[in-house]
């Protein structure tokens, strides 16, 4: 028997029927969420969320890939734009994954300004300064490029890099059309996590025991510190887990708080 295979089977989900799981209208939703990564398991993540008719919300930067190029490349544009005609919903996660470090006043005494950490593009791990709108220009510029890959438009939903933020940053990015997401406290699955001390097995365990409907959950394309990739070890059975408890999935364009900027066309 296949590794993959006894692991189902460990969790008694090997012998659940696929076929009509999540049919219907959902009503008891979760909605599960990618940010960008080094993108070597992206093709992974498709073909199980094609398998069992997930939709997803993936939020995107422009981040290293395991390739040596950049996740929003033309390597990635046909990945992207058959991701969009699936209907996936999407949103921004700055393009070069800026770190939110903290507030300061600028030289006028009274605009904020932020410190940023970057971990992707030419500056990368160098610390810099934002001001609201250079902020603003990077939260977009993933748009204007899906739009280019896909010829669709992004919603005008971002995730802030970590989740780390300050009420000014909101604030300034609210001031341009973006609405901020974060993930629910079960819904953060651990695949940042190192694997030595969070192995797949504990992961699927938690989350399939703390999920609950109308949780925001997270994960990544793909995340260098992880021996042990969580997906789709650990994808595959969650989903199939979370319908066997009569939950389904949604994307952020259903969510009841964040639908109508995630609808918004950026």
């Amino acid at each position: 028997m296949r590794r993959g295979s006894r692991r189902l089977l460990a969790f008694g989900l090997l012998a659940l029927p696929l076929a009509g799981l999540g049919a219907g209208p959902c009503s008891r939703p979760v909605y599960l969420t990618f940010d960008t990564g080094h993108m070597g398991v992206a093709p992974l993540i498709a073909d199980v969320l094609n398998r069992h008719g997930v939709k997803a919300t993936f939020f995107l930067a422009n981040e290293r890939t395991l390739t040596g190029g950049t996740s929003l490349d033309e390597q990635w544009a046909a990945w992207w734009k058959a991701r969009a005609a699936e209907g996936h919903a999407f949103g921004s996660h700055t393009w070069d994954h800026d770190v939110w470090r903290g507030d300061e006043r600028a030289a006028d005494g009274r605009t904020v300004v932020f410190r940023m950490r970057p971990t992707a593009g030419p500056a990368a791990s160098k610390p810099r300064v934002l001001d609201a709108a250079a902020y603003c220009r990077e939260i977009e510029r993933p748009a204007r490029r899906f739009e280019a890959m896909t010829g669709q438009r992004m919603g005008a939903i971002f995730r802030a890099p970590g989740g780390k933020t300050s009420q000014a940053l909101l604030d300034a990015a609210a001031a341009c059309g973006w609405t901020h997401v974060g993930w629910s406290a079960a819904g953060f699955l651990g695949d940042e996590l190192p694997s030595d001390r969070y192995p797949n097995e504990v992961l699927l365990k938690q989350a399939l025991r703390d999920i609950r409907a109308g949780d925001v959950l997270l994960a990544h394309l793909g995340i260098w510190a992880r021996k042990d990739a969580w997906a789709p070890a650990v994808l595959e059975p969650l989903i199939v887990g979370l319908k066997q408890r009569g939950l389904c999935f949604a994307t952020l364009r259903e969510h009841p708080q964040y639908a109508s900027a995630a609808q918004t066309a950026k």
